[in-house]
């Protein structure tokens, strides 16, 4: 066995175990932190198979951005997770016969499922070996898929404002800045002189 089945047996198992301990830690803060676990994992195996993007990706976004900001939620939420698991065992028997139901046509597909020799010898050419699966993906992306790339980043954009825009709350009684007010002073706004008696107090 060499050294990279060996590191894909290590990253396998403890993303597995990672995944599992996800929904088994009675801690949410526990379990977020073994999401973030598991994520490290799965990047490890998308660098053993070349596609160091997509685990840069699933670090830098995933860890970076989702699981934290899930771990920082829940850590300021204090949300009582006892209230929320009491009708857990009422949803019980339904969950589990759809999960069943899943599995049993899961099966089902892998089970029919064969590749034919016409789509495997329509299959697209690998990158040259001097080409990196990164340099490759932007080449593609910002040149033919060029307009589609950014009209993803202006749904996103889009969808960041209206959740700014519906989650944002003005307090009445809470001091705002207003700068056009305050570029609008004078000398006579902004300095008030007042005649003191002499040996008085302010």
């Amino acid at each position: 066995m060499n050294l990279a089945v060996a590191f894909f047996y290590l990253f396998s198992a403890l993303m597995i175990a990672s995944a599992f301990m996800v929904i088994a830690a009675r801690n949410p803060v526990h379990s977020v932190l073994f999401l973030i676990l598991a994520f490290v994992n799965a990047a490890g195996l998308f660098l053993l198979l070349g596609a160091e993007f997509l685990a840069m990706i699933l670090v830098v976004v995933y860890i970076g951005a989702v699981a934290v900001l899930f771990l920082f939620v829940v850590m300021m939420l204090d949300v009582d997770f006892a209230v929320l698991k009491q009708g857990f065992l009422q949803y019980l028997p339904i969950g589990a016969l759809i999960g069943i139901i899943m599995v049993i046509e899961l099966i089902l597909v892998m089970s029919g499922w064969s590749a034919s020799q016409a789509s495997l010898g329509n299959a697209g050419a690998p990158t040259p070996p001097d080409v990196s699966n990164t340099l490759a993906l932007g080449r593609v992306l910002y040149t033919k898929f060029v307009y589609f790339f950014q009209a993803a980043g202006l749904v996103l954009l889009t969808a960041m404002i209206g959740a700014i825009v519906l989650t944002l709350r003005h307090k009445s009684d809470v001091r705002r800045q207003d700068i056009g007010e305050q570029n609008a002073r004078d000398r006579k706004q902004a300095v008030e002189l007042k005649k003191i008696p002499f040996r008085t107090g302010v």
